[in-house]
Formats: structure tokens, sequence, C-alpha cells
């Protein structure tokens, strides 16, 4: 893989993987079961990242998850559209070096009769129509041209092939369907599409062994395939649903949404498009500015013209005069179109270029794109940053289609405290007040951003930017950047692998030179007094590697007696070559490799190197060995990260974001530093009926607009009482509302009612002034009614264990039989009282005291 998989992609490869040996498992047994799984996720997630990771592990195996190579995977692709296909294809080059070359687009003639394992095969809806020559027999091919003998026919359609392939043995067909809940309805005729005849078999061929199914939407997958275990006896094992939150922690995904559109009703098609170049502009300047600030190659911005479908030359014509009116330094090759037809567009003196949507994002040079409705299916841009939409108001779901191809982050990581960077903004030049709520609902009904699960993305309706508060003291943002906050644990965490990448991230920044040397030499350490504490476990553990048992039975008819022998062979170098790669696989092979030179080291025969293998194996069969070394890793990796702690604080944000991953890579909640704000965007007015109403404020927020003030009228009246209240005690030197992502937010974990891992932001803090100096108080306003509040407020109560000495006050709020009571976790004996609660009510009822 030439990316590194973010956490819930790489869970969300290791779920996949075990439901695909299952489905394996299922098919090569007696019954030759055919199964079904599934994979979902929203929009941005990486999809086709994860299945590239999924596919090498099956052709080449792969350590982490502990699989072992297929050697007859077959990959079927299947979509119901082409240019998504050679998208997809696309991006699994730039995934994986080592899929390039077995990627095959299945195209007439084809000329095998049976597909072979180790390569993946694109095939869409089309290529299986009844016109198509890929299912036409030698015999209608020959009648179709009106030739008696045609140069490209073969004796065989590729349901014979199909046929063939799922027959053999030797292979496993994994069909993957993309974009899944397409062609599972029923045509009115109520015969079945060609996504179900391929998944239930039909005419002879047998049903597809293996259907993986990949989509944001899978629910009509699902239910297909419910039908289908009737229809061929197929078992739905299971789906891998990737957390839509973990997603939106990852920073894979912008944070906001911003729609701007005109406040009355009128043409405004030319005062928005001259808005929406001057937005590019400016965001190319932050980008420029971020990039020298951080060493890095500036992100060039791309302003999507989002047009109609027969859109006006002459319309079209006067948008490009005005974008080059506004940017008259763009070059004369930076505006380009992907329309459908793939040729050269004229828009009165404008000859407008083409370009294919997949090479939109690489070829920086061009910053302005004409587009239609939602590009492509596949297509995403993540530099696309600024879409001015030309659609009328009835197209809103082509508006959210694209914006949905605009949501990824142009690094692939969170620019921290930085919402201007975090953003994608949408200018509707065609919408007014009250249409562009059919957006605002399309985009909340969309898989782009999940409400319920409280993600963390915001729609904003014209934000205006808050900058660093020149009213705030130093000791006050100094105090912010040394507060404790907490990463989000993973479910499935390798410490070794964490301590590797460590060492590697120490080493390329020269913090610790020689730290991969220095990782494995105290591995080695663990492995030698292992072999110390358990040696007779360890003499018979190596007894079991030399040597290969067997058994034997043996009859004798005549009388009736049954005799069981048993018996063992030296093994051959075969054979512990065998057990030396299952033992790498479990200690890790660049462990288990240099630990065979450091046993054999200056040894000059192969009796050493043979004894050191053995020794390997040997030790990778003491159960005591793998929980010793991830514990010795994780050991290490909290020494280091603690010892370098500061000096990682001055490298680049992006080695900061890289150090922060490494850190998160743990079971447990783990320390981390917050990053300092530099600018948020909020909204500061609110439609009420026909006009606008100005959102109250208040002074001393962290982040403010030029008169030192902050909005806060969307605070619920409980968080702006709590507001208030804290100003009034008269030591308040400033407040920061928490957001709701990121490293510039206080985080804290805890675990939900299902044991899984969230992610606790509290609303506010505040910086007081107090008889030991600044300190900091945690003040959550947190309705005890919600179903999350009791786990919240455990949460919360083991982090003031943890970390309560760091603060002046750790409090919970909620609002009771009309009064608002908390609940202070900086007493012990709250904390072990509300640890010990199982509802929030009682919790508030019975410990709290009055606010």
């Amino acid at each position: 893989m030439r990316f590194t998989l973010k956490d819930y992609q790489s869970d969300a490869v290791g779920d996949t993987l075990r439901e695909l040996a299952s489905a394996r498992d299922f098919y090569r047994s007696a019954s030759k079961r055919v199964s079904s799984v599934a994979l979902t996720a929203t929009t941005g997630a990486g999809k086709t990242v994860m299945a590239a990771a999924v596919i090498e592990a099956l052709f080449w195996g792969n350590d982490e998850f502990n699989v072992v190579p297929d050697p007859g995977a077959v990959v079927l692709w299947f979509s119901d559209d082409p240019a998504l296909n050679q998208q997809t294809r696309h991006r699994l080059e730039q995934a994986s070096d080592r899929l390039r070359n077995r990627l095959v687009t299945v195209e007439h003639p084809f000329r095998y009769s049976k597909l072979q394992a180790g390569r993946v095969y694109f095939l869409n809806t089309s290529k299986l129509s009844k016109n198509s020559l890929l299912v036409r027999g030698h015999d209608d091919a020959n009648t179709l041209s009106g030739m008696e003998s045609h140069p490209d026919t073969v004796p065989f359609t590729f349901w014979d092939t199909l046929r063939s392939t799922i027959e053999d043995d030797d292979l496993t067909l994994y069909m993957v369907l993309d974009e899944a809940h397409r062609g599972m309805g029923k045509r009115p005729s109520d015969t079945p599409t060609i996504v179900k005849r391929l998944i239930n078999g039909h005419s002879g061929v047998p049903p597809v062994p293996i259907v993986w199914g990949v989509s944001a939407t899978v629910q009509r997958f699902e239910e297909a395939m419910s039908a289908a275990e009737v229809q061929s006896n197929r078992v739905h094992l299971g789906t891998v649903q990737v957390d839509p939150v973990r997603i939106q922690e990852s920073g894979l995904l912008k944070d906001d949404i911003v729609l701007d559109f005109p406040a009355e009703t009128g043409d405004f098609n030319t005062v928005l498009l001259r808005r929406g170049v001057r937005k590019v502009k400016s965001l190319s300047d932050a980008w420029a500015n971020y990039a020298k600030e951080q060493g890095d190659e500036a992100i060039k911005p791309l302003m999507v013209l989002q047009v109609p479908n027969k859109p006006s030359p002459a319309e079209v014509a006067s948008a490009i005069d005005v974008i080059r009116d506004e940017w008259p330094e763009l070059e004369s090759d930076a505006i380009a179109h992907v329309f459908g037809d793939h040729s050269a567009q004229m828009f009165g003196p404008h000859s407008v270029p083409y370009v294919s949507p997949e090479r939109v994002q690489d070829a920086s040079y061009i910053r302005v794109l004409l587009a239609k409705d939602a590009i492509s299916t596949g297509w995403d841009c993540p530099r696309a940053e600024v879409m001015v939409s030309f659609r009328p108001a009835k197209d809103e779901t082509h508006i959210t289609q694209l914006l949905g191809r605009m949501i990824r982050t142009p690094l692939a990581r969170r620019i921290e405290g930085d919402d201007l960077l975090n953003s994608v903004e949408c200018i509707l030049p065609r919408f007014n007040k009250a249409t562009a709520s059919l957006v605002l609902e399309k985009i909340m009904g969309s898989d782009l951003m999940d409400s319920d699960e409280g993600t963390g993305q915001r729609i904003l309706i014209d934000p205006q930017i808050m900058t660093p508060n020149a009213a705030i003291p130093d000791e006050v943002w100094e105090l912010f950047a040394a507060l404790p906050a907490e990463t989000l644990p993973r479910k499935h965490a390798n410490p070794i692998k964490r301590l590797t990448s460590l060492a590697h991230a120490l080493a390329a920044d020269r913090l610790v030179p020689d730290a991969g040397k220095l990782a494995h030499e105290r591995l080695h350490g663990v492995l030698n007094g292992l072999a110390a504490q358990y040696p007779k476990d360890l003499e018979k553990a190596e007894e079991d590697v030399r040597t290969v048992a067997g058994g034997t039975v043996r009859g004798q008819a005549r009388h009736g007696l049954r005799r069981d022998e048993s018996w063992t062979e030296v093994a051959d170098d075969r054979a512990i070559q065998d057990a030396y790669r299952s033992g790498a696989r479990t200690i890790t092979p660049d462990i288990a490799r240099t630990y065979v030179e450091h046993l054999a080291d200056d040894a000059e025969d192969e009796d050493a190197y043979r004894d050191a293998n053995v020794r390997v194996a040997a030790l990778a069969m003491l159960p005591q060995t793998r929980p010793a070394l991830d514990t010795a890793a994780d050991a290490i990796s909290q020494e280091w990260l603690s010892k370098h702690r500061v000096a990682i604080k001055d490298l680049s944000e992006s080695r900061q974001s890289l150090y922060a991953e490494i850190t998160a890579m743990s079971t447990d909640p783990q320390l981390i530093s917050m990053a300092l704000p530099k600018n948020r965007q909020e909204e500061t007015k609110r439609g009420v009926g026909d006009s606008e109403q100005m959102l109250e404020r208040r002074p001393l927020h962290l982040l403010a607009d030029e008169e030192g003030m902050f909005p806060v009228g969307k605070l619920n009246p409980d968080e702006l009482a709590v507001l208030d209240a804290e100003a009034e005690h008269g030591n308040l030197l400033g407040w920061y509302r928490n957001p709701t992502g990121g490293r510039d937010s206080m985080s804290i974990a805890y675990q939900d009612r299902h044991g899984d891992w969230r992610t606790l932001r509290p609303d506010f803090l505040f910086f007081v002034d107090s008889e030991e100096g600044v300190r900091a108080n945690i003040v959550d306003p947190h309705g005890h009614w919600l179903p999350d509040s009791i786990w919240k407020l455990h949460g919360m109560a083991r982090y003031a264990e943890v970390y309560g000495d760091k603060f002046h006050r750790i409090e919970s709020i909620s609002r009771v039989d009309g009064q608002l009571r908390v609940l202070d976790f900086t007493s012990s004996d709250v904390r072990s009282k509300v640890l010990e609660e199982s509802d929030a009510d009682f919790a508030y009822r019975r410990w709290a005291v009055a606010y």
C-alpha cells in the first residue's frame, strides 16, 4: 500500500478480511455454501483504499492482520458504470504498487476461458447486456456481423468463462459489487436484473461464491441478500460498518460546509460569482501562507462552476469573462471542463479544454472547473474548496451530490485550529433564503452528515471569521497549550507496530537517530529473558519444531482388531522454515529477522541460523511471548513519547499530526497536548421571517471578531445561563466554546453502553485568575435525560481521577426539576459514587449540588 491507513480504515480492513475468510471457509466446506459480506462507510471515507488493502491481503497475505495468501483468489469488480470502473482502477493503481499490473478491464474479445488467480477484473452492467458481444456465442457474433468468419470472435461467452472459473476447485471468485445498493430493485416485469443473475446464478451458471458489497448505503443490498438466501441458498455473514464519528475524527473530511446565497430576490449570478472567485483567491493566499510556515508545497485550491445540463454558451462565456476580470493573473490554461462530450468547448471567444475527472486533482494548474451535475459517482477532488452553482433551485440533489465529491481534506488530515482551511464553500446565486433550505435538508439527510451520530460536521450560512482575541492574556494561551486531552482508543491495536512507526518517525526527525535499532535490541532482550525464564517450556517447544509427529492406524479384518501407533520424524529445512514463518507472524517478521541475526551473530555455519530459526519458532509457541513483547513495546513508546514531547511540539504541524496518530494507536486513552486555535467560522445572524437578526455576543472568548466579541445565539438556554454565571464570578480571564473536532478541542475518552470508545468534548473551558495563578475549569452543561449521559459522566469521572490536579474545577451540569445542579468531579467521593450509578438522573439527584 502506498497510503498509510487511518485507524478506522485499518479496523475495517481487518474486520472485512475476517468476514471474507469465513465466507471462503463456507464455500470450501462440503456444502459449498455461497455467501455475502458488506462494507459500508460514508462518502469520502476512502472505501477504495480499504478495498485495495483487502485485495492485497487476499493475494499476498498480511502479517498485521494475520492473513495468509489465498492462492486461488480471483476478484471481479462489478459496477453499473464503466466510467466509475475506470476511476476505481485508477485509484487502485494509486493506492497499491503491487496491484498495478494485476488490473484487467474486461473487453471484447475476451480470450480467456477462465479467470486467472491474482487478478482484478473490471466489468460493468452493459458488458453483460443481451446485445454485448461478450455474452454472444461464436455463431451469434458471426450472424450479428453478417460474416461467415469474424476474427474477433471466441468460441465461448463471458458467462462460460464465469462458469469455468466458479467450477474450478482451485479458484475462489470474490465479486466486489461497487455502489452495492444499485441494481437491486425489481424490473417492471419482475425479471431479475443482470446484477441479480450474477449473484444468484442463471442458465447453468452457478451463483458467484462470495459477494462483497461496498457502498455508503447498503440496506437495499442486504435486503437483496436476504432474498438470495431463498433463491440460491446464499447466507449474508455480516456488514462491516465504519463509524462516521471515527471518520470525522480522522481529519480526512472537511469539518464545515458553508452555504452562501442572496438575502433578496433578483439576478445575482455575477455578484456571487465574483464572491466565489475572491473566496478561492483568499484560500490560495491562506494555503500559500500555511505552506510557507510549514515548509510544505502549497495546495492550489480549485473553484467548481456548476452549470445546468444544457448551459447557454453566452451565459458561460459571460461567467468566464467575470472570472478573468476578477482574477486577471489566472493562467490561460487554468479553466477546463468535465462535460460528457470529451472535447474542447467554445463559449464565445473562450476555448475551454476537456479534462478527465480523475486527472483534476493532480492537474494543479487547473483553478476553475466547469461541471454539470455530480460529475461522476466515483470522482473526488480534495483541492476543490469552492463551488458556485448556476443550477436552479429544483436541482438541490445535484448540488448535494457534487458537494459530496468535494468534502475530503486536501492533505488527508485536519489543519489544526483553522476552520477556514477545513471547510468547503457552496455559493448559490439562484437560491434564496427559502429555497436554500432544500439544500440544507438534502445535506442533512444524505450520507455526508450523520447528525444523529454527532460527527461534528457543521453547515454554516454566511459565517464570519473569528481570530485570536487581543484581550486574552498570554498566560491563558500558554496554559491552553499545556492542557491534557485524550486520544480516541483503537478497537484493534498492535503495540509493536506502534513502536515501529514511532521509531521510524523519531529517526526521520533526528530525535533518536538509531531508534529502530534501539527498539529491536530492547525487544531482543525481552525474548532472551523469556528463554531464561521458561527453559523447560522452550526446550519442549524447540523439540516440537525439530520433529514432525504423526500416527498410524492398523486394523485386522479377520479378528476386527484396531491398533493405533504414533511416530516422529526429524523435520527437514522446509518444515523448520514453515514453523519459522508462522512464528514470525506472531512476533512480527522484522523482530524475527533481527533476532535471528542477533542469535547467529558472528556465526560461520548454516547450523547457527537453523538453530536461530528454531528458537524463534519455539518462542512464538510460548503463550507468554506476545503479551510480554506488547507490554515492552508499549513501555518503550510511552518512554520515548514522554521524553521527546517538547521537541515534537516544535516540529511542523504535519509531523505533529503523525505523532498524534502514533500516540492514538492504543486500546487505551493516551495523553496528547491541545493545538492552539488559529481561527473559527461562526454564524453571526439568524433569519427571522424575511429579515435577519444579529445573534447575541459575549466578550473574552479566545477567538473573537474585530470588536472582541463572540456570537452566542446558538447556545441553548442552559449553556447561556452557565456562561453568564461564570462571567459573574469576577475572576474570568477568558473562555472557550469547545469545538466538536480537532486537536484544538478538549477531548475526553469514554466508553458507551456497548463498551465502544467515544469522545466527549465538554462545552466550555473557563480560564480564571486564582490564588495559584491562571487555572483552567472544565464546565459541561449536558442534559441528564440524554441516552449517553451516564456514560459521559463515567468518562468525566475517570478523566478527573487521572488529570484532576491540572484543573481548578471539573464539573458537569444539568437542569433537574427546574434547577441547575452540578457534579463536582474534583471530589473523589463524587467520582466514586457516579461510577457506581447506571442512570444519570439518579446520579444528579443523589450526588449533585445546586449550581
